[in-house]
């Protein structure tokens, strides 16, 4: 008896799930290499995530799921249009078409070479050696010029398939677009603050503060804003990052320095902020691309609204600032909170992506997206990397690394494969601000709500017109139907230039 096409699209969510699900337990072991597993079990790990890969690629290619898209897309669940089920099939037929595209060796060595690189790239950065990285560089971007080519660029930009992975439909075109756009209003006010002569107090950031007390202090203000630890944890790693593993389960990671305030603390706002996405989507979508988020943009809207539209913003230290002060008594008992908001909100050129301003955060972004194409292209060899970094570097910023470590060995994406991931950062900067913006004509004056300990509105707002959605809307549409707008520079900068008119009067 032939399946009824109810029958075949229930089969076929199942089998969405066991892919999901493997991919998680794969997604556990990468957590747990950062976090807790030690050195000398890197070469037995590489083995179980490639081995894992290989089996969740089969399963994600099996010709099953090909068979059953086909029936469903011939039946009224394939033609009707903007349901629930139209949605996940048209997902599940990119996700399908894609991973088709990739053999089993190549996903099996990526994920092998990308284990290890992650590895050596923790060794190079402590050692500040880009040498002892560069042979695995040089495998990763092999891999990845291999996986642009598999799947196929009709544009002619190899990047654009990569980029496609993280940010599907948009082309670096499409970035190169928005950049330019930002880039000529962004450049002029980091100028006008540069020439301004005021300069917060920055010594504020880097008095004595107490990595227990950090600790304790950045949970109760995830914890405020609205991420749940009775289903997430915060633990240490080389670099930040958020895993969602599925219902129920959602880690953090953020790294201490005891004379550096900012960066634990806005790096677990930031992991936060991703972390309450994943856990404000729609549990009963769980395994299907509406169970799963729109975009990397989308996800970089979030950790980046909640880090700096609400982090950095003055209402919300009017309600922490005093919990500050009795958490790091000797860096803050005699600081004044104008004095403090100066300091988180200062803006001048620094090394470091994760402990950028607000404002010259993006040209860190616009830097390694004008690295990343010509390295995918082959126009830029991997050991050419740190001679050209330095030298975009001291363009866009007016300041020069003194060592890699602080330059190009200082992010892990590409240690991980996650070539095509940096433009997400800023573009979420613009969603997130076009979100903000929409937010506050929705629910009135969010300031007034965060000085008063208020923070579910806005989480509520995000849980119902972005997180609940999973992938049925892609990314610049999802934006289109918040706002009321496509998205644009504009909100982001409106949002800068008000800021910034304030603390150094431009």
């Amino acid at each position: 008896m032939p399946r009824t096409p109810v029958q075949a699209y229930a089969l076929l969510l199942d089998e969405s799930r066991q892919v999901a699900l493997l991919e998680s337990c794969g997604a556990v072991l990468g957590w747990d290499e950062q976090t807790y597993m030690p050195p000398g079990g890197a070469e037995h790990r590489s083995n179980q995530l490639s081995l894992l890969a290989g089996i969740g690629h089969e399963r994600a290619t099996s010709p099953l799921i090909g068979e059953l898209l086909a029936e469903l897309e011939a039946s009224p669940l394939g033609t009707e249009n903007d349901t629930p089920e139209s949605a996940n099939l048209r997902e599940i037929r990119r996700d399908y078409d894609r991973a088709t595209k990739l053999p089993k060796r190549l996903v099996e060595e990526l994920s092998k070479t990308t284990s290890l690189a992650q590895q050596a790239w923790v060794s190079a950065r402590k050692l500040r050696d880009f040498s002892l990285f560069l042979p695995w560089l040089e495998q990763v971007v092999t891999l990845k010029r291999e996986t642009a080519q598999a799947i196929g660029f009709g544009s002619g930009v190899p990047y654009d398939a990569l980029l496609d992975e993280f940010e599907p439909g948009v082309t670096a075109a499409d970035v190169t677009k928005l950049f330019d756009a930002l880039r000529s209003e962004l450049v002029p006010l980091i100028a006008a603050i540069r020439e301004s002569g005021k300069r917060p107090n920055h010594e504020i950031l880097t008095r004595l503060y107490p990595i227990a007390a950090q600790r304790e202090f950045s949970m109760s203000a995830a914890q405020a804003i609205g991420f749940s630890f009775e289903e997430g944890r915060l633990d240490i790693a080389h670099h930040p990052f958020c895993s969602g593993f599925g219902p129920g389960d959602c880690r953090l990671t953020t790294r201490y320095d005891e004379h550096h305030f900012p960066g634990a603390f806005f790096g677990t706002l930031h992991e936060a902020g991703h972390g309450m996405y994943e856990q404000g989507l729609d549990r009963t979508h769980y395994g299907s691309p509406l169970g799963r988020a729109c975009s990397l943009a989308i996800h970089e809207s979030q950790s980046r609204l909640w880090e700096n539209l609400v982090g950095r913003s003055r209402s919300f230290w009017n309600r922490m600032y005093p919990a500050a002060q009795t958490a790091f008594p000797e860096a803050l008992a005699r600081t004044s909170l104008d004095d403090f908001y100066g300091a988180i909100n200062d803006v001048q050129p620094s090394y470091i992506r994760v402990e950028a301003d607000e404002a010259t955060y993006n040209l860190h972004i616009l830097l390694r997206f004008d690295i990343e194409r010509p390295l995918i292209s082959g126009d830029l060899a991997p050991a050419d990397v740190p001679g050209v970094w330095n030298e975009m570097f001291t363009k866009y910023l007016g300041i020069t690394p003194t060592h890699d470590s602080e330059g190009c060995l200082q992010d892990i994406h590409w240690s991980a494969g996650l070539v095509g991931y940096f433009p997400t950062y800023s573009l979420g900067n613009m969603c997130g601000s076009q979100f903000f913006e929409a937010a506050q004509r929705d629910l009135g004056d969010l300031n007034a709500q965060f000085a008063a300990g208020e923070f579910q509105p806005l989480k509520s707002w995000l849980n119902e017109k972005i997180h609940r959605h999973g992938r049925r809307y892609h990314a610049l549409d999802l934006v289109q139907r918040v706002t009321g707008e496509p998205l644009s520079p504009a909100p982001l900068m409106r949002h800068l230039k008000a800021k910034y008119a304030a603390l150094y009067g431009v």
